[in-house]
Parts: C-alpha cells; sequence; structure tokens
C-alpha cells in the first residue's frame, strides 16, 4: 500500500504539546489564544468578580460562533452546561410511556436520562439497524452522529428520515463529530454538542440546536421551558425574581446561566475551528486515522470498522495503553480496545511514534 505523503499539523503555533495527544476522543487541548484568554479572565476577576466584566459577551459570541459552525440560525441555538442535563431535558418533554430508539452502546449522557425517566420506554437496537428499527409508536429517536466507543458514523440522513415518516421526533448529540465531520443538521428536532472534545472549548461549554418552528401551537413548536432560570427571560432585569413573564422569544429561553469561563474560552476556540474550516480539518484528521489503519494492518491487526472515521479502536491491545503514556503518547481504552483519534494538531509524525510503539 502507498504510504500518504507526510502531514504536518495544522495547529500552526496554537499548539505545543509536550505530549504525543492523540486523545481528542476524550478532551481536546485547549489552543494558546484559548488559554490566553482564560488566563487574562482570571487575573480580571480579581478585581469584577466571577462573571467579568462582560458576563453575556463571551457566550453571545460562542453561540453565534457553533451556528455558523453548523451552519443553522443563531437563534435556534441555546447554551449549556452539559449533553446528560439536554437529554433530560428532552426526556422531560415526553409523555408518559413514549418509546425511545437508541443505538446499543451509545453514550451514557445521552442515554441515561431517558432510561432514568420514569415511564419512559427505552428501546435499543444496532446503529447499523436504527433507521429500520424506528416503527409507528416511536416518539423519539436519540443517537450520537459518531460513535464514542469506536469511532462508527450513523447514517444520519436515513434515521431523520425514518423518523420523520413515522411522525418521531430526533435528537442528535455531535459532541464526537463537531469540528471534524461535515454536518448536516436540518430537519433534527434536537441538536446536542459537548464542546470540550474536537472543538477545543473548556469543559462546561455545551450548545443545544432546535429544529421546527418557536411559533405558538405549530406542528413543530418547541417545547416549554421547563428548566428556566434568569438568563431565559426576554428582558434580564425584569427576569430576576419570580415567574419569568416573557421567556426569550430565540432558543435562548432555553439557557443555562453559563459559566463564564467555559464561554470565555469557547469563544476563541470555535474561532480558530472556523479559521482553519471543516473541510480541511475533516482531510486532515482522515488522513491521518487512514494511514494508523494502513499501519495496523501492516501489524496483523484487526480494526473495528469504522470507515471514513478520525477515530479508531483496535481489539487486543488495551494493555498498551500504560506504555505508550510512560512513553508520552496519549490514547485511551473504551469496551477493552484501544481507541486513537487523530485531530488538527496531530501529524503523521504522531502516527509514526504511536505505530512505532505498538510494533516493539
Amino acid at each position: 500500500m502507498q504510504r500518504p505523503e507526510p502531514c504536518a499539523s495544522l495547529g500552526g503555533s496554537e499548539f505545543a504539546p509536550e505530549t504525543t495527544y492523540l486523545n481528542s476522543a476524550s478532551s481536546g487541548l485547549l489552543p494558546a489564544r484559548t488559554a490566553a484568554a482564560l488566563r487574562a479572565a482570571l487575573d480580571e476577576s480579581t478585581s469584577y468578580g466571577t462573571m467579568g466584566r462582560d458576563y453575556f459577551g463571551p457566550a453571545a459570541a460562542s453561540r453565534a460562533a457553533f451556528a455558523r459552525l453548523l451552519d443553522v440560525p443563531e437563534e435556534r441555538v441555546a447554551l449549556g452546561s452539559s449533553v446528560a442535563v439536554h437529554s433530560a431535558f428532552v426526556a422531560g418533554t415526553l409523555p408518559p410511556g413514549a418509546e425511545v430508539l437508541v443505538p446499543e452502546g451509545d453514550f451514557s449522557s445521552l442515554v441515561n436520562p431517558f432510561a432514568a425517566r420514569p415511564g419512559i420506554k427505552l428501546r435499543t437496537a444496532p446503529l447499523a439497524d436504527l433507521a429500520e428499527a424506528v416503527r409507528p409508536g416511536t416518539a423519539l429517536v436519540a443517537f450520537s452522529a459518531v460513535q464514542s466507543r469506536d469511532g462508527r458514523i450513523a447514517d444520519m440522513a436515513a434515521v431523520r428520515e425514518a423518523a420523520r415518516a413515522h411522525g418521531a421526533r430526533t435528537f442528535l448529540d455531535v459532541t464526537q463529530a463537531a469540528g471534524w465531520l461535515p454536518l448536516s443538521v436540518a430537519g433534527f428536532d434536537y441538536v446536542t454538542c459537548g464542546a470540550y472534545k474536537w472543538l477545543l472549548c473548556p469543559r462546561g461549554a455545551t450548545f443545544m440546536a432546535f429544529g421546527g418552528d418557536a411559533a405558538e401551537g405549530g406542528a413543530g413548536a418547541w417545547p416549554d421551558p421547563l428548566h428556566a432560570g434568569w438568563v431565559a427571560g426576554e428582558d434580564f432585569d425584569e427576569s430576576c425574581y419570580g415567574p419569568i413573564r416573557r421567556p426569550a422569544t430565540t432558543a435562548r429561553r432555553f439557557d443555562e446561566p453559563h459559566a463564564y469561563y467555559a464561554y470565555v474560552g469557547a469563544q476563541h476556540s470555535l474561532t480558530l475551528i472556523d479559521e482553519i474550516g471543516i473541510a480541511a480539518i475533516h482531510a486532515h484528521n482522515t488522513a491521518l486515522a487512514d494511514h494508523y489503519r494502513a499501519g495496523l494492518a501492516g501489524l496483523g491487526r484487526t480494526l473495528v470498522p469504522a470507515p471514513g472515521s478520525a477515530i479508531v479502536s483496535t481489539p487486543g491491545l488495551a494493555g498498551a495503553e500504560s506504555r505508550l503514556a510512560e512513553a508520552g503518547v496519549r490514547v485511551s481504552v473504551r469496551d477493552g480496545q484501544l481507541r486513537a483519534a487523530f485531530h488538527l494538531y496531530n501529524s503523521t509524525d504522531d502516527v509514526d511514534r504511536l505505530l512505532g510503539l505498538l510494533r516493539r
């Protein structure tokens, strides 16, 4: 097999890790610009408090940047703190007895809030058969665009169309996809994203995009903002005390009071992703993953099939993780498989170093 041309990282001066970091499926590296902004915000907080001088500015900039990356209207994006909270919110919109369909072994933050909600009937199906498993009476299909465990990519369009044909709503988790995989999220009812992985944001920056129509009574009307706090009011000055009389007219009505520092960082990380471009990152990441797959095949290893993914999982190599860590190579083990994830700060030198260590 012909070896691909050497590929330098796309990160430039933004990244200089002391490790060979191949673990973006667990969490991403902070760009230098993001780390500098966080240090400045911490310094500012010694005089201006932990909400800074402009609590809402970084959040608004982050919301707009995320909307651009997913090509959704900014007014349909809400800010949160975790995918699990978003899943619990969606679970709370369902009536007793509702059937929720999820892939087998999908990430717990997405799945468990539905399992924990009394009255919900949780049903699973293999990822490859998810579209065919939608049936009359299915109320919601919840699934990850890319599987955390092994990098398999869902047939998002097929699931969306199957759900639409049966009158089911859709809840898509793009935490393992946004930032490297070109996405089309139009037509999904809910899209959630923990931004601390491939989007390189501090943990605590989480986004949720709403489909449908915000208009009251419409067929795709948004649910009630049951967990709304003071930031979800149309006018902040009048929504601090007592019931909120006027929820925001946009998806900001679903905002949680956000973690200030997380969004200070998020606006800078998302700007970097936007500057480089998803298409370039996708081509870079998947070329590195393919180079790694070819090297593993040369070592006689059988991989979990995940064509086109930036995540590569390999059975039988879990025991190598500690040895790799001692050598300064950061990967992870999931479900007994060695998982490597390739992102914009990686190069073919990183891949070759990993392969060389596995060869020993």
